[in-house]
């Protein structure tokens, strides 16, 4: 048998999640359901529950890791390696030391006892209780393999999520063809094509029901834009308001503010609400940009009575070279 280290593809120093990880990924990869065919497969499938078996354990991972035991889970020397007669094993109480690798010399037990948090038990975890290819009787043949029932189908569904609410991850209510409604709460990052899972919300079947995959689509605004992380506003603001400065009322994703608007404020300027766009991954947020846009009247006397007695002498397009 090869080094479980090296069947899993992880190292010695390799931590308990990221041994779990990588079996869980062989696991999926080569589970008889899916490659019933294939004797490669099946053949890797085998070597992964062997390798899980002896590093999921402490025991053995520890006896393995001095050398104590092979990847078998037999001593390496019947008289060395820490055996020591009528000792026993801390978990199972036994004076035999091959009870827990489960394999005698000469035969007996026929393959290997799964202890807690082994593949039997991952296995309940990854495709449903009773779904393992182990079966759900560990006195039964273990020789060989059953594919597990299937699960029900999946179901799509498509939810159209508010501007305001996608910016601002507001939990939003799903209805599914059950008639049953129920709460999605949107992740940081949210954008149109994020598909969601709702785990055994889909079609029922022998191995538990499907899952529901919402796909979610997040809804036009008619004055925000998204700009990446950020919320742009264009902002109209009257003439008297950019001149002589003001604070105006204005829209943002979660409700409306007050923004200062100081005198001598030109079409153009741009102003900056930290914390008013939308939730990134990492938990911060993006900004509110507000373009001030200086709305003139089409046809007000007074306005051109002003105008045309007053004279703005700047070249205000001189950079341009024209």
């Amino acid at each position: 048998m090869r080094d479980p280290y090296q069947v899993l593809g992880v190292g010695r120093g390799a931590s308990d999640a990221d041994i779990k990880k990588a079996y869980r990924k062989l696991a999926k990869e080569n589970h008889p359901d899916r490659n019933a065919d294939n004797a490669k497969k099946l053949e890797a499938f085998k070597e992964a529950n062997s390798a899980y078996e002896l590093l999921s354990d402490p025991e053995k991972k520890g006896r393995f890791d001095r050398g104590e035991i092979g990847p078998d889970g037999n001593p390496t020397s019947p008289f060395g390696g820490g055996f020591r007669p009528g000792a026993g094993s801390a978990r199972t109480g036994s004076a035999d030391p091959f009870a827990r690798a489960g394999s005698r010399p000469g035969g007996g037990g026929g393959g290997f006892e799964f202890g807690g948090g082994g593949p039997e038990d991952l296995f309940a975890e990854l495709f449903g209780r009773g779904n393992s290819p182990f079966g759900g009787d560990r006195g039964g043949d273990r020789g060989g393999f059953r594919a597990p029932p299937q699960k029900g189908a999946d179901v799509a569904y498509r939810l159209t999520v508010s501007f305001e609410d996608a910016a601002a991850l507001k939990a939003q209510r799903v209805t599914l063809r059950s008639g049953k409604t129920l709460e999605l709460k949107l992740p940081p990052g949210v954008e149109t094509g994020r598909q969601m899972r709702m785990a055994g919300q889909g079609e029922p079947g022998p191995g538990g029901n499907g899952d529901a995959l919402v796909t979610l689509d997040i809804g036009r605004h008619r004055f925000f834009t998204r700009d990446g992380d950020d919320v742009r506003l264009d902002l109209p603001v009257t003439l008297v308001e950019a001149v002589q400065g003001a604070k105006v009322r204005m829209p943002t994703v979660e409700g409306a503010v007050s923004l200062t608007i100081p005198p001598g404020t030109t079409s153009g300027k741009v102003f900056r609400l930290k914390g008013r766009g939308f939730s990134r991954t990492d938990g911060s947020r993006g900004d509110q940009l507000v373009t001030v846009l200086i709305d003139l009247p089409a046809d007000d006397a007074a306005l051109h009575a002003f105008v045309a007695g007053w004279n703005d002498p700047r070249e205000v397009r001189r950079d341009f070279g024209v």
